[in-house]
């Protein structure tokens, strides 16, 4: 079954407005917009809007010299898409799973749930009654496939039932090629090309349309993509809408607070809380999101995020105490919420009892997240080994809660030095032989005479994503007079064709 929701913005504005459909305030003229670089630009419009000539995608300027008295409030995308994911979960009542199609639809699998309803017909009926019942305008179609389906709902009859001895094409033949999915340009093409109807298509020899959009590989831009999805002949993966119950727990004051020491009491109010609450359930927290919202409506949002499962009250509020400096409380902050972001699994442990009494030292999440929380989220690395043969490209940097993967450190190499530069630097060498060990080089202004020398271990360029132009290596490690012990490369040999003379690099030291 699909469901649209042609007019999801508008309703949740009114829904939200307090007011009911046809309402004074509901039946002026009024739109939704959301600000661009090029200004606000009409989200959704009611009716009266719609009648005033104003339409999703017009500027407000525009929309404005045709209705001068247009309202206007500000589009909220972010919820509407809450609020689709909640419509999504309680569609669930007439089937097992359900899936948002966005930006305004919902699909839900019915398969084998109708005769609890009396039917087909008496589970579209149950559907609509509920939708309006919540005043939300809504069309509902049923049909073998999910792409029969979505057509039905947004360009067929209403509360239309495809049954899956029926030939889809012969039942979807009147409908408009958008009903497919495509997008604007694809719908554009199609028309050029005298395709205006599902049934079309058909007529059209299914090579031609190949030739045609052969290197389209996105169902949105591929006709003949959807039209197998249509009919069921390939697969059109969904992905279910599942309720997860998040841990929240919040304190509404008796009187508003303003001072520094009683915001921290209440944080750790809510820590003790939220601490009780993850031990109840068997879970630790990764992201904590801290709402607070004061006196005049006005809402301030810090977030943290540890490295590793936690439910440490004291360590939860200490790292917090770091994130509420600076915070303007206005008149006042009356509400306050704590909310579990991202939870792991984290048992109980019995701790000794004997080792509980004394003093315990600060374990490595801990200090990683009040690092974390001291000098930024992306302050605090750890190197990795990875899969290259190239020095400089050996390691990466991670967070440091990220394991790593074992196959990333398997490449054997030969000894390499304890201190590699940021770049390697250029060096003066006179050698022998142009093919040879160095004898004596400069580096930094002064020279080094070379006593003894080790190589070359030879490494060539990662040929699958360097240019043709790249240079092999040939790194030599050597010692001066001083015992002092260098790594040094020579970049090319001489004819290779990639360049003149061979340059000499030092990119490494050795303890």
């Amino acid at each position: 079954m699909a469901i649209w929701l042609p007019r999801l913005a508008i309703d949740r504005w009114r829904l939200t407005e307090g007011l009911n459909k046809g309402e004074a305030a509901d039946a002026a003229p009024l739109v939704l917009i959301n600000e661009t670089a090029h200004g606000p630009r009409i989200t959704a419009a009611n009716d009266a809007g719609l009648d005033a000539g104003a339409r999703p995608g017009m500027m407000l300027a525009d929309a404005r010299t045709l209705c001068p008295s247009l309202a206007v409030a500000q589009a909220d995308l972010g919820g509407d898409s809450a609020f689709l994911d909640r419509v999504a979960l309680s569609a669930q009542r007439w089937g097992p799973w359900s899936a948002v199609d966005p930006p305004d639809g919902v699909i839900v699998d019915i398969t084998g749930t109708a005769h609890l309803f009396g039917g087909e017909h008496g589970l579209l009926a149950d559907a609509r009654g509920s939708f309006t019942h919540r005043g939300l305008a809504a069309r509902f179609a049923i049909a073998p496939t999910a792409g029969a389906a979505w057509a039905l709902a947004h360009c067929g009859p209403e509360d239309a039932i495809l049954q899956p001895d029926q030939d889809a094409i012969e039942c979807l033949a009147g409908l408009p090629v958008a009903a497919l999915r495509l997008d604007a340009d694809t719908v554009l093409i199609l028309r050029r090309l005298g395709l205006k109807r599902i049934g079309e298509l058909k007529e059209i020899a299914r090579d031609a349309l190949v030739r045609r959009f052969r290197n389209r590989s996105v169902p949105e831009t591929n006709p003949l993509i959807r039209m197998d999805q249509l009919l069921g002949r390939v697969p059109e993966p969904l992905l279910p809408v599942l309720a997860i119950d998040v841990p929240v727990v919040q304190r509404r004051l008796l009187e508003p607070i303003l001072h520094r020491d009683l915001l921290d009491r209440v944080v750790a109010d809510l820590a003790d809380d939220m601490a009780r609450l993850l031990e109840g359930r068997k879970l630790g927290v990764r992201r904590l999101e801290l709402g607070m919202w004061k006196v005049d409506g006005d809402m301030v949002l810090r977030t943290l995020e540890l490295t590793g499962p936690n439910r440490d009250a004291a360590h939860i509020a200490g790292l917090f105490g770091n994130k509420l400096d600076g915070i303007d409380a206005g008149f006042g902050i009356e509400l306050f919420r704590l909310r579990a972001a991202w939870t792991e699994p984290l048992l109980m442990t019995q701790s000794d009892i004997e080792a509980a009494a004394e003093t315990h030292g600060t374990s490595l999440s801990a200090c990683l997240d009040r690092l974390t929380v001291r000098l930024g989220a992306n302050a605090v690395r750890r190197p990795v080994p990875h899969a290259s043969h190239i020095p400089e490209r050996a390691q990466r940097w991670q967070e440091p809660s990220t394991p790593g993967t074992a196959a990333q450190g398997e490449l054997a190499f030969h000894a390499r030095p304890l201190k590699l530069l940021d770049r390697p630097e250029p060096i003066a060498v006179v050698y022998a032989t142009p093919d040879g060990p160095p004898k004596l080089f400069r580096w930094r202004g002064e020279p080094h005479e070379v006593v003894r020398s080790e190589g070359p271990e030879r490494i060539a360029p990662e040929w699958w994503r360097e240019r043709s132009t790249t240079r092999l290596r040939d790194y030599y490690r050597i010692e001066d007079g001083a015992g002092r012990r260098y790594w040094i490369y020579r970049a090319g040999i001489a004819g290779d064709g990639r360049g003149g003379v061979p340059e000499w690099f030092l990119q490494g030291l050795f303890a």
